[in-house]
């Protein structure tokens, strides 16, 4: 039988799976040394309420706010209408919205959720049938 030692730290299982010490979720943003706010490689429902509230600290934010884009690897609806909705509330606001990096899961969820002009992804681009 496993014993927890006085003091040491608490370790749960997410739902992924995996151990977490007093780490931050997987789903956990950041604002990065050069002012850009970094998606998390996982952009999922799991992570949408962190994702959701970190983006809300910079929608007053006055100057261009930089979404750094370039390790997200996941992204699902929830986690692109997350970003979608913060984009236009910006843009609302006048305030500007730019991007860092390429991110190919968040431009295929773009267009094939109609949300590419919204965006306005760098790369992103309207596809059409032919």
């Amino acid at each position: 039988m496993n014993k927890r030692k006085p003091g040491a730290a608490a370790s749960r299982t997410t739902r992924r799976g995996r151990t977490a010490r007093n780490t931050p979720a997987p789903g956990v943003e950041q604002k990065t040394a050069s002012g850009a706010f970094a998606i998390a490689a996982e952009c999922t429902v799991a992570d949408a309420s962190s994702l959701k509230s970190g983006l809300a600290k910079l929608l007053d934010e006055s100057d261009s706010v930089t979404l750094d884009i370039g390790a997200v690897q996941r992204i699902d609806t929830a986690g692109l209408q997350v970003i979608a909705a913060f984009v236009r509330e910006r843009e609302s606001q006048g305030r500007q919205v730019q991007w860092r990096g390429h991110a190919p899961a968040i431009e295929t969820a773009a267009r094939l959720l109609g949300l590419g002009a919204l965006l306005k992804l760098p790369t992103a681009e309207v596809e059409t049938a032919q």
